[in-house]
């Protein structure tokens, strides 16, 4: 059996902790493909699992990260074979099966995604859960025929991952992007991967009207609570908004008058256990549209042992864009 390199989430007396340790491959979960992890990469979900500021992790020990790419050593699976580059987001890892912080990972083969034809495994974590979550949003309003001639688009959160991400691929499907954000220093990188305008974020977070004045066509939002509800009661008559995140809170002070009135829709989008066909379809989507040069610019690449100094940072709202981690 062979070592390898992980990051150990332990629980004692209601103290979490996480440290680097060496671990055996008879100590790996069941599956039916092992993988040598060569990148990971940081989420919101991630950084709140390392440390323990919300209750993600299901039991202990765990290996965090919901997210990983590296090359298939062993399989018992038909789909895939020894050599094959493949990726993984969400699923339970690094909540409920080892995840991405380790140099091996033993998964099950429906959980894997082929990385896209030309893509490195590194390319397919900058993209990562965050992006592939974006790319979801962003079907989501596609698949309500919303279309560049409805009007603007509004991204919250726009800086960090999801919202990176999705106002690229907005753009690369034509849209007038609005980029909402609480950090106005980033306007040029913002305005480098796509945005049209940029807007403060504190636009959007004042008191709810039940109906505001129209705005946009519709929006992704990975904010949530009040900025939600005002992207919803500006959105025009029959808008699209999709939503994916918690960052400004778990609540919805929001009217049905949006719904009601305006034939606004609101879906929410899911990465964790999302159906294989739809998993498949992102990920071969993300290789048609995502601008690879673009991909570069919004992310930056670390050894992951970074990962314990950067979590709190990614909570704070200081991470911009994506974060790649390289595991050696």
């Amino acid at each position: 059996m062979g070592k390898f390199k992980a990051l150990v989430v332990t629980k004692s007396d209601d103290k979490q902790s996480a440290d680097w340790t060496e671990l055996d491959d008879s100590e790996l979960m069941e599956g039916d493909v092992t993988v040598r992890v060569t990148h990971s990469t940081l989420n919101y979900k991630d950084g709140l699992a390392i440390t323990g500021a919300a209750p993600i992790i299901d039991s202990f020990p765990m290996i965090p990260g919901i997210d990983l790419a590296g090359v298939v050593e062993e399989s018992s699976s038909t789909e895939f074979k020894p050599g094959d580059h493949v990726l993984l987001n969400g699923c339970g890892i690094g909540e409920r099966h080892f995840g991405g912080y380790a140099q091996r990972a033993r998964v099950k083969s429906e959980w894997l995604v082929p990385v896209p034809d030309g893509w490195s495994c590194a390319e397919a974590m900058a993209v990562g859960t965050a992006g592939y979550t974006a790319m979801l949003c962003v079907l989501g309003l596609l698949d309500h025929d919303l279309k560049p001639d409805r009007g603007p688009v509004v991204v919250t959160g726009a800086s960090g991952g999801v919202g990176s991400v999705a106002i690229a691929l907005l753009a690369k499907h034509g849209f007038h992007v609005v980029a909402s954000t609480g950090r106005t220093e980033e306007e040029d990188y913002l305005k480098s991967i796509g945005a049209a305008e940029i807007i403060n974020r504190e636009e959007l977070q004042g008191k709810v009207r039940p109906l505001d004045k129209i705005r946009w066509a519709g929006g992704v939002d990975a904010i949530g609570s009040t900025t939600l509800a005002n992207v919803l009661s500006q959105t025009q008559f029959y808008g699209v908004v999709t939503c994916c995140g918690i960052a400004g809170g778990r609540d919805l002070p929001a009217s049905v008058l949006p719904f009601i009135l305006r034939g606004v829709t609101l879906q929410g989008c899911e990465s964790i256990f999302t159906p294989r066909p739809l998993r498949l379809r992102a990920w071969q989507q993300l290789g048609k549209d995502m601008d690879r040069d673009i991909l570069k610019a919004m992310s930056q690449t670390y050894p992951v042992e970074k990962v314990l100094e950067m979590a709190p940072e990614i909570l704070a709202g200081k991470v911009r864009g994506r974060t790649v981690y390289e595991i050696g």
